[in-house]
């Protein structure tokens, strides 16, 4: 019997040994997911244009020698993007933004709105996984990143940061208003400093937050805002075979983790995130993915 019991746990321990290394491997199994939403006012496009592109990308989480991933983001200037999303969390360490920089460069020459995640101001910590999947929160460390920098590079471009602020433009022939929150995984939000329905006069209300917090997500909701852009949940990075989350790290649930769906009247998009935490190098059936959203006219 003892010569079973070895066998069997030698067997486990093999066997999650090749699931560990094949989860590793998966970090730059790239994937760029396209979905079609129907948002705009009929003759809102013009000439021969059929959509309006938005490319959502989040977590980054750069770290040194992570060339093939800079590579990979650079690469994504050929969807044409009219417009470039960033929901955070580009930092996984104090030396690397220049590396998501450079990651960023063809893109930063768009149109671009972003928000930051608690991984943008603070280096992470080592993760507990049973803590992960008992869905507890984990405290902030207290390292601090050089966010600073790579907020004044985004913004020297011509993104705009939508922390707690209201944001009115136009992409192309399109008017945007956008409005977005600090992280309100770790209670950094005051959504009261931008209360208030979009710009009537807007062809497309975007709302930005890192973390989709489903109490955020009901004030844009309320206030009439159109489109959702979040990331945090890596799509829930460690997935059942299908894809399926089994814990998203915060408050939304499962079956949004990732992707497209409805909150109410209001659309929500998702992203899975194109990187994990240095202390959890592992996804498993949940690739790193960006998002090229086509908004075209609705009928």
């Amino acid at each position: 019997m003892l010569r079973s019991t070895l066998s069997a746990t030698g067997a486990a321990a093999l066997g999650g040994a090749a699931l560990a290394a094949w989860g590793n491997r998966e970090l730059e199994n790239f994937r760029l997911h396209e979905v079609t939403v129907p948002l705009l006012p009929p003759g809102t496009l013009r000439g021969d244009s059929t959509d309006f592109r938005i490319l959502h990308i989040s977590d980054l989480h750069m770290l040194p020698g992570q060339d093939t991933k800079r590579e990979w983001v650079s690469s994504l200037i050929d969807t044409d993007p009219d417009l470039v999303v960033n929901t955070g969390d580009n930092l996984g360490d104090a030396k690397t933004v220049p590396d998501v920089l450079r990651a960023l460069g063809p893109l930063l020459s768009r149109p671009g709105l972003f928000v930051f995640g608690s991984n943008d101001y603070w280096a992470p910590r080592p993760v507990n996984p049973l803590g992960y999947l008992a869905r507890r929160k984990r405290p902030v460390s207290d390292v601090e990143l050089p966010w600073r920098d790579m907020r004044a590079a985004f913004v020297e471009h011509g993104w705009r940061d939508a922390t707690h602020a209201r944001c009115e433009f136009k992409a192309g022939h399109v008017r945007i208003a956008a409005a977005g929150v600090d992280d309100p995984h770790h209670d950094l939000d005051d959504y009261d400093t931008i209360a208030g329905p979009p710009h009537r006069d807007c062809d497309l209300a975007l709302a930005l937050s890192h973390a989709p917090e489903p109490a955020v997500l009901r004030r844009f909701a309320d206030d009439g805002y159109q489109l959702a852009l979040c990331g945090h949940t890596h799509g829930g990075q460690i997935c059942l075979p299908g894809g399926r989350a089994i814990v998203t790290n915060c408050g939304i649930n499962a079956r949004r983790a990732k992707g497209l769906s409805h909150l109410g009247p209001m659309h929500l998009h998702v992203s899975e995130g194109l990187g994990t935490s240095r202390y959890a190098p592992v996804r498993l059936f949940c690739p790193p993915t960006a998002t090229l959203l086509r908004i075209t006219e609705h009928a």
